[in-house]
């Protein structure tokens, strides 16, 4: 463990930004402004619809809000965990702690409990894992960049994207995330991925699932033990 969770940490999870999607943008200029205030950021994955690294043409899209996070961190700390839409990110950013899905969970500290911290897509089959390892694969990406003639694969991947429905009650929920506590060695789990924003204890356990900022227009505010969502005000 490198570091403990402070009071006044907030979280954020999967705003899933384009062109349609734009509360991460908001987030980040209230941030800028001083509208929000906090000294520790934690971005739980899929901030935005699809990104990394390698890809010149969802870099150049998403430039501004690269530059805003890189400027941010270097007054506030920045932990970036990669999820299923983001990935091979630490190029991108000088001064943020970017955890790769193969870290995840991370685990840290708060008021002497134990907390397992990761996007959500972890813990899965065997194939899926394969399949992360190939799209993650830094050659293959390179290879297919140089392929993406005026970006057509690209474009098809953005706008393909935009129309997918992303946010919706997921029925059995509180099921699957008792299964999933078992997996982990902590008293806190926290995690986003699946878009519900909700909390339940298990026993000993205690999960949290970070709202996505893109459905409900929430971020997750850490204070006296609390996992308290905040409405982003436009």
């Amino acid at each position: 463990m490198f570091f403990e969770l402070k009071e006044n940490t907030i979280f954020v999870a999967d705003s899933h930004y384009n062109e349609k999607n734009q509360q991460f943008l908001i987030f980040l200029e209230k941030l800028k402004s001083k509208e929000i205030n906090c000294e520790l950021l934690i971005f739980m994955g899929d901030m935005f619809d699809f990104i990394s690294s390698e890809s010149k043409y969802f870099v150049k899209r998403n430039q501004k809000l690269i530059n805003m996070i890189n400027e941010l961190s270097k007054d506030i700390q920045i932990i970036y965990f990669e999820g299923n839409h983001d990935y091979n990110m630490q190029p991108l950013f000088a001064d943020v702690k970017v955890i790769k899905r193969d870290k995840q969970p991370f685990y840290v500290e708060y008021k002497n409990s134990k907390v397992a911290i990761s996007h959500g897509d972890n813990f899965t089959p065997k194939s899926y894992d394969l399949y992360c390892k190939v799209i993650r694969n830094h050659s293959l990406l390179i290879f297919l960049n140089m392929l993406d003639i005026k970006n057509f694969i690209s474009k098809k991947i953005y706008y393909t994207l935009m129309k997918k429905r992303i946010c919706q009650d997921f029925e059995g929920f509180q099921e699957l995330a008792s299964k999933r506590c078992k997996n982990f060695d902590a008293q806190i789990i926290i995690e986003g991925h699946f878009h519900q924003g909700k909390e339940y204890n298990f026993d000993d356990k205690r999960y949290i699932n970070i709202p996505s900022l893109c459905c409900s227009e929430e971020y997750t505010l850490l204070i006296d033990g609390e996992f308290k969502k905040v409405k982003l005000n436009k």
